[in-house]
């Protein structure tokens, strides 16, 4: 990989009994591939920002409710404290700063906010932006009158009708997250008026088409990229059937000026998550009205090739110029391609997820070109640094000042 422009929305994300993780605190790249055994928690850390993403554009009740309420959610080895807390902090093109809250439950299955913070520093140095809420009372604010607040609801929400907190909110709410699954985009789609791409890639079709309306670049690049991944597939684009619509992919033959067409429903997984991926990683520049910054991806390379990993990693360094990218792998093929500086590793100790990079004796190994990073996970020695995963909850501040 080369140098890339530094476009990260989100630099370090702090985690505090989410799921299998107890504590965490990351620091996160413009690439960042999470990497490491099945059920390690990998999928766990991009889920508390599909979280923070769902609470903010939906609700907070309805992020709780997709993942089975705040006691599914909550770490179960968790014995000193039973709140959830999240902690992000932001790099925007005019500000930076930190939004973080801590859930609880509250009687009857209910829950609460109990505390959320925002600070927005602007970088031309006028005056800050923050705000403290606990408990549905706001404590402190630099607006004069500021919206009131709700014990069940984010108060970032309510704030994203002002001018200082309006990007953050956007940015946040606007991060995609896919788990894409070859079913779903192999199935008759309605049309759908959205052109952001849906998780499991199920309105795909709508997507292309609004790509090859509104972006033909990056229309273009999809296809340079797919016919990389499946040889003698030169496009793919929307077809209709009926009220229905699918995808329609265009095969060279001996017959140039005649290419074949075949639809969705006759194409393989891999060629299938190979589109849903490359469609997704457009979706940072390729929306025109959200200007999200941040795309995840879950395990883009399986059912693929092993030599399509290159092609992937290409494919992924391309989006990264104008969006952050965040995945999960346990593919030792893909991580032969992927630069130290971009691995987290990822491994479960007793139930409890450790998150880091990589530890000194793996770098040393690296360096030395004794192993390839791929190498060193085959035979699991992916190891994350122990002083900054082995975090113990008292060790991590979600509120404060960025670090």
């Amino acid at each position: 990989m080369g140098d890339l422009m530094d476009h990260r929305l989100l630099t370090r994300v702090a985690l505090h009994n989410y799921k299998s993780i107890a504590a965490s605190d990351t620091s996160l790249s413009q690439i960042s591939f999470l990497v490491g055994l099945n059920s390690s928690g990998k999928s766990n850390f991009l889920d508390a920002l599909h979280f923070v993403r769902d609470s903010l554009r939906f609700s907070l009740d309805h992020a709780l409710r997709e993942r089975g309420g705040l006691n599914d959610l909550r770490w179960r080895g968790s014995r000193n404290s039973e709140e959830v807390g999240i902690r992000a902090e932001f790099n925007l093109a005019e500000s930076q700063g930190y939004y973080a809250f801590a859930l609880a439950g509250k009687g009857r299955g209910g829950f609460e906010v109990r505390r959320e913070e925002c600070l927005v520093n602007q970088k031309d140095g006028s005056e800050p932006h923050f705000y403290r809420v606990q408990c549905g009372e706001v404590i402190e604010n630099t607006l004069s009158i500021p919206p009131a607040a709700a014990a069940d609801r984010l108060f970032l929400v309510s704030m994203s009708g002002t001018e200082a907190f309006r990007p953050v909110y956007d940015s946040l709410s606007s991060m995609a997250f896919y788990n894409l699954n070859p079913d779903a985009i192999r199935d008759l789609q309605s049309p759908a008026p959205d052109d952001l791409l849906k998780r499991d890639g199920s309105n795909i079709a709508s997507v292309l088409s609004s790509l090859a309306k509104h972006s033909p670049d990056f229309k273009k690049r999809i296809d340079e990229y797919l016919s990389k991944v499946a040889p003698g597939v030169f496009k793919a684009d929307c077809w209709r059937v009926g009220p229905r619509e699918t995808v329609q992919f265009w095969q060279q033959n001996s017959d140039s000026k005649h290419p074949w067409r075949f639809l969705a429903s006759n194409m393989s997984d891999g060629t299938l998550r190979a589109l849903g991926v490359l469609v997704a990683l457009s979706q940072g520049a390729g929306n025109r009205t959200t200007g999200q910054q941040v795309v995840g991806i879950e395990e883009p390379e399986a059912s693929l090739h092993p030599g399509a990993a290159g092609i992937l990693v290409d494919a992924i360094q391309d989006a990264a110029q104008h969006t952050q990218v965040l995945v999960t792998s346990h593919s030792a093929d893909l991580l032969d391609d992927i630069p130290e500086d971009s691995i987290l590793a990822v491994v479960a100790e007793h139930g409890e997820t450790r998150i880091g990079p990589l530890d000194e004796a793996c770098l040393s190994t690296l360096r030395a070109r004794h192993f390839t990073p791929g190498e060193l996970m085959r035979i699991n020695q992916l190891n994350p640094e122990p002083s900054l995963s082995k975090l113990q909850a008292s060790q991590l501040d979600l509120f404060g000042p960025p670090l």
